[in-house]
């Protein structure tokens, strides 16, 4: 991997990881129309290190509280009251689905689910799960025909039962296509949570996710030295910078604007890639390394 391929593919992962448009599948795409190698898996999750970096950075505060008020609730009973505690151990309930499943289906990760037929099927089918969820909420928020508004869930209404469900909206962002925020923020409308509730607490639930991950990768990558350090390295703290800004800009966006300007963009970009595989312009393995 050369710098600048670095560079171009560490802008991609901060501009997409917190957008609701799968980062993975950007970087699996850049590669391919640029004619490069697939950065793979373990690039993928290295990088995203620094992203998640720029969440541990950005919601400081927050994850200040929730460590302190979770780690005091392991010996006082009382404290396991608390919203911060609770949130807590409802992050670790939340993140068991893709460590069971991230395990389980690596080679899976790494291999079939990487065809960009398949990406291009989940662009287009989370596009539309994103929309519906959309326009409920709006629905709801807005009172519909009543024109009475019902209320919306907060963070502090999180129950095992949801987090849960937003743990297993989370592990289907394991295949390109899908997104991380885009499947967790759909769970959490269509569960009745408020777009920038829905949307904190997916940031929160990837945290010890893409963390474990990338430190697992990282451990294989050093073991077999089959990822070009430095690029690698550089690419991270691009993805660091440029999502510390999307972060910013995405939590404000949120809180007045629809999601539907992203699932037009999913949507569009999977008919793209379709349309380029079926006339044979792009092979639905392009790009990929043996590796």
């Amino acid at each position: 991997m050369s710098w600048f391929e670095s560079l171009i593919l560490g802008l991609v992962q901060g501009l997409t990881e917190f957008l609701p448009v799968s980062s993975s599948a950007h970087l699996r795409l850049t590669a391919a129309f640029s004619g490069w190698e697939d950065p793979g898996a373990a690039f993928t999750a290295i990088t995203q290190i620094g992203t998640e970096t720029a969440v541990l950075i950005y919601f400081r505060k927050d994850i200040g509280r929730i460590l302190s008020a979770w780690s005091r609730s392991l010996t006082d009973k009382e404290m396991r009251r608390d919203q911060d505690a609770r949130m807590g151990w409802l992050v670790i309930v939340g993140s068991i689905p893709i460590g069971v499943l991230g395990v389980t289906l690596k080679d899976q990760i790494e291999g079939p689910f990487r065809d960009l037929r398949l990406t291009a099927a989940m662009l287009i089918g989370m596009g539309v799960v994103l929309g519906v969820a959309d326009r409920l909420a709006a629905r709801a928020e807005n009172g519909g025909r009543h024109r009475v508004a019902a209320p919306r869930k907060e963070l502090g209404d999180l129950t095992v039962r949801d987090g849960l469900i937003y743990g297993l909206c989370q592990a289907m962002a394991l295949i390109p296509g899908v997104s991380r925020s885009g499947a967790t923020i759909s769970g959490g409308l269509f569960m009745g949570y408020r777009r920038e509730a829905a949307a904190r607490y997916s940031f929160l639930l990837a945290i010890p996710a893409v963390l474990a991950s990338g430190l697992f990768e990282l451990k294989d990558a050093a073991d077999g030295g089959h990822v070009s350090w430095g690029p690698t390295l550089f690419a991270t703290v691009i993805a660091f910078a440029t999502g510390y800004a999307v972060i910013a800009w995405f939590m404000k966006f949120i809180s007045t604007k629809s999601f539907m300007p992203f699932v037009w963009y999913r949507v569009a970009l999977g008919l793209v890639i379709i349309v380029l595989v079926a006339a044979g312009v792009l092979s639905p393995h392009a790009a990929e390394s043996a590796g």
